[in-house]
């Protein structure tokens, strides 16, 4: 098939064209940097000619939330009306578990915004709700403050390593469409602040974490279950400790 990659040059969309060339498919990469602007429409018609399968990887560079919202409904709709006219039979995007829970958030009411012009557009399509990156830990530290004390959300997390996303994406993007939500997520359990203490231990770094259920994510407040699948899932095969030792990031390893 002819599988159009959108956001295909990041961290899971390199991975997703990695697995999909493999598989023996023709690939196409949209960014900006390959000439197609999801925003702009530039270069969007023409790579989407005889495209079979959209897979669409994009993000917002910002996470204001205006631009936020304004970077997935414009893309949402430049991506959809070229999908519509070249006669794509699958359209393929990478969500959030728990989105529709989050509408206080600016980010993910972005994230609302886009699989609702999905839903409508009239294209068969799969959305796939995955639970938080592994990757994303340093940042969601980031985003809970500088002090020597973080306070963190006691809510589950099931969180999901890149690896395993990219290979749920690109099994995906070669199914039928599921007309639907399908859920992936790690193959662990705990508690947002847990995870973000075994983390900060592992890395030498000497902050600590204190539980806090009042404690915002992005600006939402989080129920236990916001973040986890509540039925049937796809679970990744890397863990903590098996992500950590791959990423270099633990305390004694290199860089």
């Amino acid at each position: 098939m002819k599988i159009l990659v959108i956001g295909g040059t990041g961290r899971i969309g390199s991975k997703v064209v990695d697995r999909l060339h493999a598989a023996g498919h023709e690939v196409v990469v949209a960014a900006p940097s390959t000439g197609i602007d999801v925003l702009s429409g530039e270069g969007l018609a023409a790579a989407m000619a005889g495209t079979e399968v959209v897979v669409d990887l994009a993000n917002s560079p910002s996470f204001e939330d205006a631009a936020v919202l304004s970077f997935f409904v414009t893309a949402g709709h430049n991506i959809l009306a070229a999908a519509a006219q070249a006669g794509v039979r699958h359209h393929v995007a990478l969500s959030v578990v728990g989105t529709d829970k989050l509408a206080a958030s600016g980010y993910f009411r972005g994230k609302i915004a886009q699989e609702r012009l999905i839903r409508d557009s009239g294209l068969a399509y799969t959305i796939i709700h995955s639970t938080q990156f592994f990757e994303f830990l340093p940042g969601i530290l980031q985003a809970a403050g500088d002090g020597q004390t973080l306070q963190l959300p006691t809510a589950a997390v099931q969180p999901i390593a890149a690896e395993d996303v990219a290979d749920a994406v690109a099994r995906i993007a070669q199914q039928a469409p599921a007309n639907g939500v399908v859920e992936i997520a790690g193959p662990e359990r705990e508690s947002m602040a847990g995870l973000a203490q075994r983390f900060l231990q592992a890395t030498g770094d000497a902050r600590e974490v204190v539980g806090d259920a009042q404690a915002r994510y992005f600006g939402a407040q989080l129920q236990q279950d916001t973040l986890v699948p509540v039925g049937q899932a796809w679970l990744g095969s890397i863990d903590f400790e098996r992500w950590l030792q791959q990423s270099g990031l633990a305390q004694g390893q290199p860089a």
